[in-house]
């Protein structure tokens, strides 16, 4: 069984998009070691890339051919400065070469090297293949991006397993009736079962120290984005909104810092169009990070990143203002199940199933986690999960200009909405009299996703992207 963790779902990296940045930026350092493990690594005297079906309609708004090269150049989206991004790719641009994995340079045309193909491969939507070329040979490797930063290859596994994920976890999962066969039989909740998981392949030091990385960065993103002003890059002219938003909805109590900003927000008032607009501002200013190539946490993806942060938020300076570290791990290791539960069972693709499968499964996943910290059983945690998907099945993708700005931020502010009327709605469910279980959701929108029309999915030839045009904007 496909075995995913928490952490595989929640990746660290930059945006704008999972599947189309980091996705690419991942393929290409795999590219790498396969040149190192094949002893081709030295002998390579240029390389060129293909882009495959939605990779090449919507590649430049999403900006894969800067993954690409940054990726080439042997550079980690989770440590990567974020200002060193445009320079790097200025040295590429302006001297036509390209420092190989930070090892030796080689000639490289940033315009004519990386050819974006409107046609789609059989296997997959995001289809990247590699061309390594030495003084007598040509090295050929075909890579898909297939969500959330997940990347496989054709030959590797028809399941679409994860080659970079071999583990075997003692409970393993692929179907919510299972999960809650562990709560059951093992007198668990789902956030302890799924810790029980982790714990098979890490201790749990290291696990707090990753969920406390993850969670640090999801704040800092939040932060970042309420204290940033100005206007999006891509030529949509998107004004920033988090920035206002927190401006008038902030209290007298002085921050200085994401945690003294947290304190502060407790204190302000808190009647119920406040609430939304907190959330609201929340998820807003995570994806205006998102949409600027910021450091953002995959939650499935990166056009979806707003959603869990939100709602985590909400919970901590709305519901519970002594929440603390041992909530956010609940929180964080319910989400990653649910959303690894939606990944083998449908997928967290936009290019494969559309916007479902991204604000969709966030909503998803962050309702799933409220209800288990406010309370809900591991029935009524399920129970909030379909909800959510529920009224977000049929969501199409369909990004203005190929970039996730229009409508994908405002779809942040929308899911993390539902995802909290979802756990409420749930927490006042009896588990018993539940018409539509998670499984059935799940292979719903998977039904869904195959019936949809692929200008829908990610490609920017249908819905709002051929509705408004850049030069309404």
């Amino acid at each position: 069984m496909e075995c995913i963790s928490v952490f595989d779902m929640l990746k660290i990296g930059i945006g704008p998009s999972s599947s189309h940045t980091l996705g690419p930026w991942r393929a290409a350092q795999l590219f790498i070691k396969e040149l190192k493990d094949s002893n081709s690594f030295n002998n390579i005297e240029n390389i060129k890339i293909d882009l495959y079906g939605s990779l090449s309609l919507t590649g430049k708004g999403h900006a894969t051919d800067y993954a690409i090269i940054l990726g080439l150049l042997g550079i980690d989206p989770e440590t990567i400065p974020v200002e060193d991004i445009s320079k790097n790719i200025e040295v590429v641009k302006s001297t036509n070469k390209l420092n190989f994995n930070n090892e030796k340079e080689i000639h490289f045309y940033f315009e004519k090297d990386i050819a974006f193909k409107k046609t789609f491969l059989p296997f997959h939507a995001n289809g990247i293949s590699f061309n390594a070329f030495t003084n007598s040979n040509k090295i050929t490797s075909t890579f898909y991006s297939i969500g959330g930063g997940f990347v496989i290859k054709e030959d590797n596994d028809k399941s679409k397993k994860n080659f970079e994920i071999k583990c075997a976890f003692p409970y393993p999962i692929a179907k919510g009736t299972k999960l809650l066969e562990y709560c059951k039989t093992l007198d668990k909740s789902i956030s302890e079962v799924v810790l029980e998981n982790e714990k098979s392949i890490r201790s749990e030091a290291d696990i707090n120290k990753e969920i406390k990385r993850i969670w640090e960065v999801m704040l800092e993103c939040m932060y970042t984005g309420c204290h940033t002003e100005g206007t999006l890059p891509g030529g949509l002219n998107v004004r920033r909104r988090a920035y206002d938003m927190n401006q008038k909805l902030k209290g007298a109590k002085p921050y200085s810092n994401p945690v003294e900003w947290v304190y502060s927000i407790r204190d302000t008032e808190v009647k119920f169009r406040q609430i939304i607009k907190w959330v609201s501002c929340f998820a807003l200013a995570v994806n205006e990070v998102n949409a600027s190539l910021g450091r953002v946490v995959t939650a499935p993806t990166n056009g979806s990143a707003g959603v869990i942060p939100s709602v985590l938020m909400y919970y901590l300076v709305i519901e519970n203002h002594d929440g603390n570290f041992e909530d956010i791990k609940k929180f964080l290791l319910v989400a990653g199940e649910i959303g690894s539960i939606f990944k083998k069972g449908a997928t967290i693709s936009a290019a494969m199933g559309g916007c479902q499968a991204e604000i969709g499964v966030s909503s998803a996943m962050a309702a799933g986690a409220l209800c288990e910290l406010l309370g809900g059983t591991p029935e009524q945690v399920l129970a909030a999960a379909e909800i959510a998907m529920e009224h977000h099945l049929g969501l199409t993708c369909d990004p203005i200009g190929g970039l996730v700005q229009i409508p994908c931020i405002e779809r942040n502010a929308m899911g993390a909405i539902k995802a909290i009327n979802a756990a409420e709605l749930a927490l006042d469910t009896d588990a018993e009299h539940v018409k539509v279980p998670l499984d059935k959701v799940v292979n719903t929108m998977w039904e869904t996703a195959k019936d949809m029309n692929t200008k829908y999915k990610e490609t920017s030839e249908g819905g709002l992207a051929v509705g408004v045009h850049l030069t309404d904007c």
